[in-house]
């Protein structure tokens, strides 16, 4: 038998056990580790990973166009193949429309995917074909896309340069994503001058303009324009590169973004959930944006500039919501574009309906003119009509605003502005005999408040005609409780019942209640001032003003 460290004989308790167990603690030494060496930069280098060194699959226009058909044919209920042009070197520019044909497309929201840089920056490109695939899965949250949205994907604008010179403009030298620049627009027409020069921006229009879509994506990533011509070789380059990945916007162009920062954010959270970061521009630098009256001090500000960029064209147009991606990893950007499927299947916070928050088109002081419609298809109609006439609608609200009360007039023609006063008293009896006002209304409940004026915003000069609003019109107000009552609400002195349609209705959100009045397209067509007005009781109460400590009041009291 092996000996024994301690007898058992020895009581655990004695002086002697302890001596022993001190003395062991104190000779004990771990054992040694053999050394090592320290490794060489060679040997660190060769421990990596070479990307670069492995050969990366490089796309033909036959693979391609073949890719296309077979989704078609082994997808017919949810995918079409349309050709929007053709390069001047007889390229055909191919488009994809993805949704489910079971559904009703006037409840779908349009989502317009790019890749207009996808000549020399292919992983932009590579991103939205794996984005198609996705599309095409069993995914639950790809079918709930398909049958929410329809999908219109351009993996590829521009084969001339994707195919034959990894470069970013067409035969012309014109990059689809800018247009060649702002001097190849008339912004004032918002026209594109050298349609003969560029089939592939204007394929893009082309779109733009038939479909109306409420966002408009536009995937980019790293590419081959860095290499010049002669060190491109067989243009396998690409492998193994990446970039620093952002979202929303560019680096060039300060304006090439949602005009909702959240809406930027819950993207990158997606992207963050599946490993990747991002670069959030202007926030990451800490600068703040450039503008014309601070260029003496443009060395401390933001890099990017306000420019017109092709996306733009459906902003100015139509209301849509922009954005662009840069794509490092093909993942990250896959990620990136399902947190924003995700955005176009729920409910935003401060909209009634599901879907992009796209609809509101003029504010004032919190206020909204926004897009009328049950449906996705009627509040895209609401929007873009809304849109390219709400710059000559003038607004105004009764200020100081007021507890318990709020207010919200509208007027969408130059004659309907006329009414509207900065003197509450003219306003009541510039109203009086209008048809239509129930003036004996309002003027109780303008005159049971405290508000001493009308704030009053006038819109632009009136073109020649002044079309009447054919596909309805809505007004958001947005109540700073988040639990009130809502006692009463009018249209033009008339009491208002609840509807999505002829009505209003009310949800909560982002710490407010939204109140959202409805106007049908048969009541828009006759009406041009909107008066509208909502009584409420808070249901909290909070209180106003502060006094000096105690200590403070005391002593001025004693010095009387």
């Amino acid at each position: 038998m092996p000996a024994r460290l301690f007898s058992p004989r020895i009581p655990l308790t004695t002086p002697l056990w302890f001596a022993l167990c001190l003395l062991y603690l104190l000779t004990w030494q771990p054992p040694q580790l053999a050394a090592q060496e320290t490794p060489t930069l060679e040997q660190k280098l060769a421990g990596l990973p070479q990307p670069w060194q492995e050969k990366l699959h490089r796309l033909t226009l036959k693979e391609y166009t073949e890719t296309l058909k077979y989704w078609e044919e082994t997808h017919p209920d949810l995918v079409q193949v349309d050709r929007i042009g053709v390069t001047l070197e007889g390229i055909p520019l191919p488009m994809l429309k993805i949704t489910d044909s079971k559904t009703d497309l006037k409840l779908k929201q349009i989502c317009l995917v790019t890749a207009l840089h996808g000549g020399p920056e292919r992983s932009g490109t590579t991103t939205v074909l794996h984005f198609v695939e996705w599309l095409l899965s069993d995914d639950p949250e790809a079918v709930r896309t398909r049958q929410n949205q329809l999908l219109l994907i351009i993996p590829i604008i521009n084969p001339y340069a994707y195919f034959e010179t990894d470069r970013f403009g067409n035969s012309q030298k014109i990059d689809p994503y800018t247009g060649g620049g702002t001097a190849n627009w008339d912004l004032k027409t918002l026209q594109f001058k050298l349609p003969e020069k560029s089939p592939e921006v204007m394929a893009v229009l082309s779109v733009v303009d038939q479909f109306k879509p409420d966002v408009h994506v536009d995937v980019h990533g790293t590419g081959l324009q860095e290499y010049s011509p002669e060190q491109l070789g067989s243009r396998e380059r690409y492998r193994g590169q990446t970039m620093f990945e952002v979202t929303g916007s560019a680096y060039s162009n300060m304006s090439l973004r949602p005009w909702d920062w959240r809406i930027t954010e819950a993207i990158n959270q997606a992207g963050e959930a599946a490993g990747y970061g991002y670069d959030r521009f202007e926030a990451d630098a800490q600068r703040l944006f450039w503008g014309t009256s601070l260029t003496a001090i443009s060395n401390r500000l933001w890099l990017g500039r306000p420019q017109f960029y092709t996306a733009h064209y459906g902003y100015a147009h139509y209301h849509t919501m922009l954005m662009a991606f840069e794509v490092g990893w093909e993942q990250s950007g896959l990620a990136r574009l399902k947190g924003l499927m995700q955005i176009g299947n729920q409910r935003w916070d401060e909209d009634y309906h599901p879907g992009y928050p796209v609809n509101r088109v003029n504010s004032y002081i919190g206020h909204f003119v926004s897009a009328w419609g049950p449906t996705a298809q009627a509040r895209r109609q609401s929007r873009v009509e809304l849109w390219k006439q709400q710059p000559r609608f003038s607004q105004a609200v009764l200020y100081p605003q007021t507890a318990g009360r709020d207010t919200y007039f509208v007027a969408t023609s130059q004659k309907a502005a006329e009414l509207l006063s900065a003197d509450i008293t003219e306003l009541l009896e510039n109203i009086k005999d209008v048809p239509g006002i129930d003036q004996s209304s309002l003027k109780s409940i303008i005159n049971a408040g405290p508000e001493i004026k009308i704030a009053v915003s006038k819109g632009r000069a009136p073109e020649p005609e002044e079309p009447s609003i054919q596909q309805g019109i809505s007004f958001q107000l947005r109540l700073p409780y988040q639990r009130p009552e809502l006692v009463d609400i009018r249209l033009n002195g008339h009491l208002l019942e609840k509807s999505e349609t002829d009505g209003y209705v009310s949800w909560p959100g982002a710490g407010f209640t939204h109140v959202q009045i409805n106007v049908p397209p048969e009541k828009s067509s006759k009406t041009e001032l909107y008066l509208v007005t909502c009584l409420y009781h808070p249901r909290e109460t909070r209180t106003y003003g502060w006094k000096p400590p105690a200590p403070v009041l005391d002593r001025i009291q004693s010095e009387k």
